[in-house]
């Protein structure tokens, strides 16, 4: 057994990057400022392949990044970006962060909960398109864990018939969908939460290309101001800005985007290592017939690897999600969920009248789901460490 404690995830922080911080702290400039503004212009480049010195797509429109203090913030903005209040409807898995769903009924809409697919966790688009009504207003898929949703049908639907669409891309970062980056077009949400594939401390991204949303984005997220605290003292503005619109306070400091600059200078670095050791972990688990991978989706992607997530079957021994991660925890192994359902929370039972046998895959994985740990800084010994506290919880269950 382990004499020290894996976590499920920890975050990869190099001397670089705690320089990076330093350096901001010592400029005197903590808030949001140049390095917010040069973190924003270096993750819309590398959304679009990394051309230097370009937000926009060749022949097509530019991507907007505007950082916020978290991605809670950013769906929040967004959704009162796009005027979404009561009477509306917004289509969403139930198996994501009950963040989202919070949002949506803060907002006065009503969420509409699609099932997922059994083995990738993702929502299809005929789900979606079975799920509209005349009150849909948005769409909000997940890409979820790494991998990518089936998008492509899902813009072309929305586009169609006139529904926002709006990616969570918390999972998603380097994510690509049929060569392309999750998020250089349309609407996209990312986090740097300390457990994602780069981190900020906290924070989010909101990425989109129609300009007039993003100006009310980049307002919104700062006191529905038309300029922030950086362009007022910095750029010769007026001190006394006047509010536009109701606004709220969801800005990045220059310390979160100081250390999210340095952690995209190696984001495919840290994705590669995630990728390897993922596929470390198949091997490894093949034998185990009592976890299941999480499969991958038939159409071209490529995997950030977010997380690895296994769904815990129990097999012969009977053991359930909980017994097996408390056994793990035991053995010094860590692990996570991602998520309960959405759905069964007490509140939308309690209030919404959700019942269970509603979203029978959604719920199928929600009792299972375990989050084994997976980050770049881990070794192939961890995983070796990780495989072998599973069998021998399974191998022995009435000592668990």
């Amino acid at each position: 057994m382990r004499s020290e404690f894996l976590p499920f995830s920890r975050p990869s922080i190099t001397d670089a990057d705690i320089a990076a911080v330093v350096d901001v702290l010592r400029s005197r400039w903590i808030t949001t400022g140049p390095k917010a503004a040069e973190f924003e212009r270096k993750f819309a480049e590398y959304l679009i392949g990394g051309q230097a010195g370009s937000a926009s797509k060749s022949g097509g429109s530019e991507i907007q990044a505007i950082a916020m203090a978290s991605a809670t913030g950013a769906m929040h903005v967004m959704l009162k970006a796009l005027d979404i209040g009561p009477g509306d409807e917004v289509i969403t898995p139930s198996l994501t962060w009950v963040s989202t769903i919070n949002l949506i009924v803060l907002a006065g809409a009503t969420p509409v909960f699609v099932d997922v697919d059994r083995d990738t966790l993702m929502v299809s688009p005929s789900a979606i398109e079975a799920a509209v009504t005349p009150r849909t207003k948005v769409v909000i898929p997940v890409h979820y864990a790494g991998a990518a949703a089936d998008i492509g049908p899902m813009r072309q639907f929305c586009e169609k018939r006139g529904i926002a669409l709006v990616e969570d891309a918390a999972h998603a970062l380097g994510t690509e969908y049929h060569g392309e980056r999750i998020g250089n077009r349309g609407i996209t949400v990312f986090s740097f939460h300390p457990i994602k594939n780069i981190t900020t401390g906290e924070g989010g991204m909101v990425c989109c290309e129609d300009e007039s949303l993003a100006n009310r984005v980049r307002r919104l997220k700062f006191h529905g101001l038309g300029v922030d605290a950086f362009d007022r003292q910095m750029q010769g503005r007026s001190p006394q800005a006047e509010t536009i619109e109701p606004g709220y306070k969801y800005n990045m400091p220059d310390m979160s985007a100081a250390l999210g600059l340095s952690q995209m200078a190696r984001v495919d670095e840290m994705n590669k290592r995630r990728g390897d050791l993922a596929m470390y972990y198949r091997k490894k688990l093949a034998d185990v017939e009592e976890v299941a991978p999480l499969a991958d989706p038939p159409y071209p992607m490529k995997h950030s690897w977010h997380l690895f997530i296994v769904r815990v079957t129990g097999g012969r021994s009977g053991i359930t999600r909980e017994d097996f991660m408390e056994a793990l925890k035991k053995r010094n192994i860590g692990t996570g969920i991602h998520f309960r359902a959405a759905h069964m929370h007490k509140y939308y039972v309690e209030t919404m009248g959700m019942r269970r046998g509603m979203l029978p895959n959604t719920e199928w994985n929600s009792d299972r789901i375990c989050s084994l740990p997976l980050f770049p800084d881990m070794t192939q010994a961890d995983v070796d460490d990780v495989v072998a506290a599973i069998k021998d919880v399974f191998a022995n269950p009435k000592a668990r």
